[in-house]
């Protein structure tokens, strides 16, 4: 006789469905809430209110500049961890993350400390007419201080993906190094390092707390979200913030092309 499947094996399913379930409707009713409530307002004062285009184009100009930046002085470090072999590679990893971990503002406080005038590299960016507070200087550095971390540990997975031995079998044919990366190991990392930028550039996009630190004017959208809600209440601010929902979406859809990913699983034949 064959063993009937006791009801009790069902239990644990059950339960794990029900706490996922619980937790996808955690995930997804405010955002749908949110998007429902304000989408259409937000869509409406896009072509309405010059305020909120200004501090969109602001953010996504300040986060592009961040990323450029970033992806220039972050992929040589995140090629060096993921090639290689060093004393303190753990440690500047881990310097490297620790913007992720801090709160936000805190982040604006530490680079207030560095950066603003009366500190020894504030006084030489005054120089050149830099200032980090109150200027789209501070916003790109703030930016840049709080994404540039995903990018560097993408990228080094990217990196991390590239078999080495292609690079070594450059290097036997007389590349050098770096001709050995720029022929062999970017062109097989380059869709990992897009992905890393696009993530950045997200990340970016969405910072607020280190921002409101350094630079409460101009506003970015996060900032200005803030404001109307400060200033206005819910009324004002779900709009706007339903809008910044809406802009977070764009990036997401870019990784998803990028990496091939419909939804739907591959045929295997």
């Amino acid at each position: 006789m064959t063993a009937r499947p006791s009801r009790l094996g069902a239990v644990p399913t059950v339960l794990a469905s029900l706490a996922a379930s619980l937790f996808l409707l955690f995930l997804v009713a405010p955002l749908a809430g949110l998007v429902g409530t304000g989408g259409v307002a937000g869509m409406r004062l896009l072509f309405t209110d010059a305020e909120l285009r200004s501090a969109l184009v602001l953010t996504a100009l300040s986060a592009t500049l961040a990323t450029g930046i970033g992806v220039v002085g972050a992929t040589p470090v995140a090629y060096a961890l993921a090639r290689g072999r060093f004393r303190g590679r753990a440690v500047v990893s881990a310097i490297i993350d620790l913007p992720l971990l801090i709160p936000h503002p805190v982040a604006g406080i530490a680079l207030l400390l560095v950066l603003a005038r009366g500190t020894p590299l504030g006084e030489a960016l005054s120089v050149f007419g830099a200032r980090i507070t109150g200027s789209v200087f501070g916003i790109v550095c703030a930016m840049l201080f709080v994404s540039a971390p995903l990018f560097v540990s993408a990228a080094r997975e990217a990196f991390d993906r590239v078999d080495p031995r292609f690079e070594g079998v450059a290097r036997t044919l007389g590349d050098s190094r770096w001709a050995a990366l720029r022929r062999v190991t970017l062109p097989l990392a380059w869709r990992g390092l897009l992905a890393a930028a696009i993530v950045m550039w997200a990340r970016a996009v969405s910072e607020f707390g280190a921002i409101v630190i350094l630079v409460y004017h101009p506003r970015v959208a996060s900032v200005l979200s803030y404001e109307r809600f400060t200033t206005e209440g819910l009324k004002g601010a779900i709009p706007v913030a339903a809008i910044l929902v809406l802009l977070a979406l764009v990036p997401l859809v870019a990784l998803r092309a990028l990496r091939g990913d419909g939804g739907l699983p591959s045929r295997r034949r």
